[in-house]
């Protein structure tokens, strides 16, 4: 059966994590769509945080996302750039306060040593593996990053390229309008 279209839903987007060899890099698409149309082509949903020391990438609803940004940027202020702890403290707050529990979106966040997952849920997950992703095509692209580097030479921002490209030719909320960014590639 074909879901109705609600035009308060978003499709989310596609957003990857990739470690390899020292390399920590967060990819993600530029598609923003609303129902079943595209609104946007050349979103970027990534942002550096904390002294560029921090990558953050979102899914879900934009307004909410800025807003999930600056307080884990508050976070990572009150705990010196500990992610962990930011993400916790974040993820405690995200649940609890009246307002913030209404806010509609996922994080995936890496520094140079983790990457987390943070919903609104209260979850703080770190992924066993070195890759991760969140949004509608995640787990295509989290299976195509998988295989790479398994089965490829590729560097880090090669393989998260390649996965969201691979992602886009099968996930229709996810295109190849791609940015990846790198862990301390800005000064």
């Amino acid at each position: 059966m074909k879901e109705k279209w609600n035009p308060r839903k978003f499709h989310a987007t596609t957003i990857l994590s990739v470690r390899k060899d020292g390399r920590a890099v967060i990819a993600g698409d530029g598609q923003v769509s609303l129902g079943e149309t595209i609104m946007k082509q050349k979103a970027n949903k990534i942002r550096f945080l904390y002294k560029d020391r921090v990558l953050v990438g979102f899914a879900g609803a934009a307004a909410d996302a800025f807003n999930l940004f600056e307080k884990l940027e508050g976070k990572l202020e009150k705990f010196n750039g500990n992610l962990a702890r930011a993400a916790v403290e974040l993820a405690k707050d995200w649940r609890t306060d009246k307002i913030l529990r209404k806010l509609e979106a996922l994080l995936l966040a890496m520094d140079k040593e983790h990457t987390l997952i943070i919903s609104g849920n209260g979850d703080v997950i770190e992924p066993d593996e070195p890759a991760a992703a969140i949004g509608s095509g995640g787990p295509y692209a989290l299976a195509a990053a998988k295989a790479l580097m398994g089965h490829s030479d590729l560097d880090a921002p090669a393989i998260a390229r390649e996965a969201m490209k691979i992602a886009a030719s099968i996930c229709i909320y996810t295109n190849e309008q791609i940015i990846v960014q790198e862990i301390g590639t800005r000064e």
